[in-house]
């Protein structure tokens, strides 16, 4: 597993098993590292400003912002109101997605025909809830290591993610920020090599 090099003390570490999700707050100046613990493996990412949840993480406006539907370091996370919550400063594998929304229970039951399996939107939604953070839609996600490309039609091709055991991203806050973080549930396509395993969230103490 590759080492993380901690810029600063661990003050927690987090571990989403899989088909679960898991939120945590985080402080100005402080650091979250997502580290894909098996390789291969998708996580749903959403961002909320902690004094107003109304605003967050906003991937159509980051899409506008940046002028890219690439996510690269040094790239802000934008908010619905145009301005960054996070920045991602690190980041191991540099393939991510910011363009296909969570999956949810009708993803499941209109294109696989299961009623009853987990999706992101729902664990996303549950993670919310200790920061009693109840958003009326839940926002699209960053989708870290999600691998996807656009083909020469223009069309999406979803292949398995190029994350290794223990690649990671780190990213910093802005400003205090409430984060929720799923694994993502798709076993019946190759978004995570048709298996769910953990994801392991460490948060960093500011300097």
């Amino acid at each position: 597993m590759k080492k993380v090099f901690n810029r600063g003390k661990i003050r927690a570490e987090i571990i989403i098993p899989p088909y679960e999700g898991r939120s945590a707050l985080i402080h100005k100046g402080e650091e979250l590292i997502i580290i894909d613990m098996e390789g291969k493996q998708v996580g749903d990412f959403v961002c909320f400003n902690y004094v107003d949840p109304e605003e967050h993480v906003s991937p159509v406006h980051m899409r506008a912002s940046l002028s890219s539907i690439r996510l690269k370091t040094g790239d802000w996370l934008y908010s619905n109101r145009r301005r960054p919550l996070m920045q991602l400063v690190e980041d191991t594998v540099g393939k991510h997605d910011f363009f296909f929304p969570a999956c949810d229970y009708y993803r499941y039951k209109v294109d696989f025909c299961k009623e009853d399996h987990p999706n992101c939107h729902d664990n996303i939604a549950a993670a919310l809830k200790k920061y009693n953070i109840h958003p009326p839609v839940i926002p699209d996600p960053i989708n870290i290591f999600m691998n996807n490309v656009l083909d020469d039609a223009g069309d999406y091709v979803i292949s398995e993610p190029m994350s290794k055991p223990g690649d990671f991203i780190r990213l910093k806050a802005l400003c205090d920020v409430v984060i929720a973080c799923t694994t993502c549930s798709q076993d019946m396509a190759p978004v995570n090599g048709f298996i769910v395993t953990p994801i392991k969230m460490q948060i960093v103490e500011a300097d």
